[in-house]
C-alpha cells in the first residue's frame, strides 16, 4: 500500500514537473511573439489616413489617457505597446501638451519621441504688406489656433498692454509670414511682430543715407507706408521715395491720394473725389504740408528700405498709367501732360 503511495505522488510530481514545463514553455512561447509582436508594432506605421490625425495633448494629460483616447480613434491599436515604449525608455512621465499632426507613416516610436520633445503643429500667418492695422487685427480674429484675448479692446488699449501706451498702433507690426503653435495669444502674436518691426526698422535707419529730411525712424515708417500704398512694382519704390524726399526738401505738399483715403476711413467708398481732396483732415496731404500724424499701413522692409535710399532724379511728380504703373515727370507742365494722356476717367483725380 505504502509503496503504491510512493509510486502515485511520485507520478503526480512528475505530471506537476511536466504541467509545470508546459505552462512555462507556453509562457515563453506567449513572452516570446509579445516581445516580437511589441518591436515589430513600435515600428511599424499606424492607421493614419491622408491628411493626417491631429492629437491634441491638454496640460497635465497622462501618457494613459493620450493612448486611450487614440485608441478610441482608432489610430492606436496597441495603446499598452506604446505606454511599454515609454516605461521602458523611462520617458513615461515626459510628454509635452500641445497639438500634434501625425502624418500617415509615423510609428509608435516617432510618436513617442515628437510629444516626448514638443514637437508641436505650427500654424502660420502671413501679414500682408500694405495691410492696416485693422485689418491685422480682422486676420487674427479669424485665425482659429489663436487664443483671443483682445476682442472688444480699442487699439490705445493694445498698445498699452504691449507695453507702449501712447504710441499709434498703425505701421508698427512688421509684414511677414509668422509660425506659431495652437493656442498662442492674439497678443504675444503682436509682441513679436511688434518687436520684429522695431529691430529691423532701427536697422535700416542707422544705415540711411545721409541728408534725408527725417528727424527719426517713425518719420521715415511714415514714408514708407506711403510708398508701400502708391505702388507694388519693387523697382519705382525708390523712385516715389526720391520724388516725396524732394518735396518734403522744397516745402511742397506731398499731394497722394492714399493719405486722403486713410483720413477718410468707412467713408470712402472707392472713388476719390474731389470733394474728398477738400475734406479737411490731418491726413490730407493736400492740404497739410508735411507728412501725416502716423503711417497709414503696414509697409514691408523693402518700402522701408527705399524711404531710406530715395533714388536721385529731379522728378516732383508722378500719376498711375492705370496698370500699377506711373510716369514721373519734373515740372508740372510734363504732370499736366501725363495725366491728360493717362488718366481717362475726369472724376477720379490722382495729381500729386
Amino acid at each position: 500500500m505504502q509503496d503504491q503511495l510512493r509510486i502515485s505522488a511520485v507520478n503526480l510530481a512528475n505530471l506537476l514537473f511536466k504541467l509545470m514545463g508546459l505552462v512555462l514553455l507556453l509562457g515563453s512561447l506567449v513572452g516570446g511573439w509579445l516581445v516580437m509582436d511589441y518591436r515589430h508594432t513600435i515600428d511599424s506605421p499606424l492607421p493614419v489616413n491622408a491628411p493626417g490625425y491631429r492629437l491634441l495633448i491638454p496640460p497635465g494629460a497622462s501618457l494613459r489617457h493620450v493612448t486611450a483616447a487614440m485608441a478610441h480613434d482608432g489610430v492606436l491599436p496597441h495603446p499598452l505597446y506604446l505606454r511599454w515604449l515609454a516605461v521602458l525608455s523611462g520617458r513615461s512621465h515626459a510628454i509635452k501638451a500641445g497639438e500634434y499632426l501625425l502624418e500617415p507613416g509615423t510609428t509608435p516610436r516617432q510618436l513617442l519621441d515628437r510629444v516626448v520633445s514638443g514637437a508641436v503643429l505650427e500654424h502660420s500667418l502671413t501679414v500682408v504688406e500694405g495691410w492696416t492695422f485693422a485689418q491685422l487685427m480682422e486676420a487674427l480674429r479669424q485665425q482659429d489656433a489663436i487664443q483671443h484675448t483682445l476682442d472688444g479692446v480699442i487699439p490705445d488699449q493694445v498698445m498699452a498692454r504691449l507695453g507702449h501706451p501712447g504710441e499709434h498702433p498703425e505701421g508698427r507690426f512688421l509684414p511677414d509670414t509668422y509660425h506659431f503653435p495652437r493656442g498662442t495669444t492674439d497678443l504675444a502674436f503682436l509682441q513679436r511682430a511688434f518687436q520684429a518691426m522695431s529691430g529691423d526698422l532701427e536697422e535700416e535707419w542707422r544705415a540711411r543715407e545721409q541728408g534725408l529730411p527725417y528727424h527719426s525712424a517713425y518719420e521715415a515708417l511714415i514714408i514708407a507706408s506711403i510708398i508701400e500704398k502708391e505702388t507694388a512694382l519693387p523697382d519705382e519704390r525708390a523712385e516715389i521715395a526720391g520724388v516725396f524726399v524732394r518735396r518734403l526738401v522744397r516745402g511742397m505738399r506731398l499731394q497722394t491720394d492714399p493719405t486722403v483715403i486713410y483720413g477718410l476711413g468707412a467713408r470712402f467708398d472707392g472713388n476719390l473725389t474731389r470733394k474728398d481732396l477738400a475734406t479737411n483732415s490731418l491726413y490730407n496731404t493736400y492740404m497739410h504740408a508735411g507728412l501725416p500724424p502716423t503711417p497709414i499701413a503696414l509697409p514691408g522692409m523693402a518700402s522701408i528700405h527705399a524711404a531710406l535710399h530715395p533714388a536721385a532724379g529731379d522728378a516732383l511728380y508722378f500719376v498711375s498709367r492705370g496698370d500699377g504703373s506711373h510716369v514721373f515727370s519734373a515740372t508740372l507742365a510734363e504732370h499736366n501732360r501725363a495725366v491728360r494722356h493717362f488718366q481717362i476717367d475726369p472724376h477720379r483725380v490722382s495729381a500729386k
